[in-house]
C-alpha cells in the first residue's frame, strides 16, 4: 500500500516492511525488535543471512543504547551525522543477533533525510538496508520502489534520489568498510 509520510505515522508497524527514501538510496525497513520482519527483509532481498543490516536512528539518544563504547565513533558522528555515514560499533544487548548475522558489532547511521528523521523520531531506531535485490543496484527512483509494492506493507511516497549508499567506517580498526559519498581520511 502507498501511503503519505503523515499516514504512515498513525499506523502500527509491528510485523509490518515498510520502503522509504533516505539521504541516500531508497530503504526497506522495520521496527528494531520485529525479528520475524528482519527475517521477512532477507527473504524479499534475497540477502544471504551471513550479511548484517544496519540500524537508523534519529538522534545520538536513540543510538546510544544501541551500542557498547560510543565513545570510539563519537568525534566521527558528531562529524558527520546526520549524513551518509555508517559507523560499525560493538553492539549492545539490545541488538539481536539477527541483524548482525551473529556478529558482535553492528553498523548504526543516522540519516540527514526529512522523510526518515521523521518515522525514525516517532518510531524509534529501524532496521534498514537499501532496497533491491542482493547484489543488484540500490533503488534511486521512487517508480522503481513501486515496484516492491507487492512484497512489502507499506511505501511512503517519496521523490527520486540521486545519492549512492553511505560510507561504512569502522573507527575501532580506523578503515573504510564501503567507500561511499564521505571520505574519512
Amino acid at each position: 500500500m502507498i501511503v503519505s509520510l503523515k499516514d504512515i505515522l498513525n499506523f502500527d508497524l509491528k510485523g509490518k516492511v515498510i520502503v522509504f527514501e533516505t539521504d541516500t538510496v531508497y530503504g526497506i525497513g522495520c521496527l528494531l525488535h520485529d525479528i520475524q520482519s528482519v527475517k521477512r527483509i532477507y527473504e524479499i532481498k534475497n540477502r544471504e543471512a551471513k550479511k548484517p543490516m544496519a540500524i537508523l536512528c534519529a538522534n545520538i539518544d536513540q543510538v546510544k543504547p544501541l551500542v557498547n563504547d560510543f565513545d570510539l565513533g563519537e568525534a566521527y558522528a558528531k562529524k558527520y551525522w546526520p549524513g551518509a555515514l555508517t559507523l560499525i560499533y560493538p553492539k549492545s544487548k539490545v541488538v539481536d543477533d539477527t541483524i548482525t548475522s551473529g556478529q558482535n558489532t553492528v553498523g548504526i547511521r543516522i540519516p540527514a533525510s526529512l522523510t526518515a528523521q521523521t518515522i525514525l523520531k516517532h518510531f524509534g531506531p529501524m532496521v534498514v538496508t537499501s532496497l533491491n535485490l542482493s547484489n543488484e543496484p540500490a533503488v534511486l527512483l521512487y517508480r522503481d520502489a513501486l515496484k516492491f509494492e507487492d512484497v512489502v506493507d507499506y511505501i511512503v511516497e517519496g521523490n527520486d534520489l540521486t545519492g549512492v549508499a553511505s560510507t561504512v567506517f569502522d573507527p575501532i580498526q580506523k578503515r573504510t568498510l564501503r567507500q561511499g559519498e564521505i571520505q574519512i581520511l
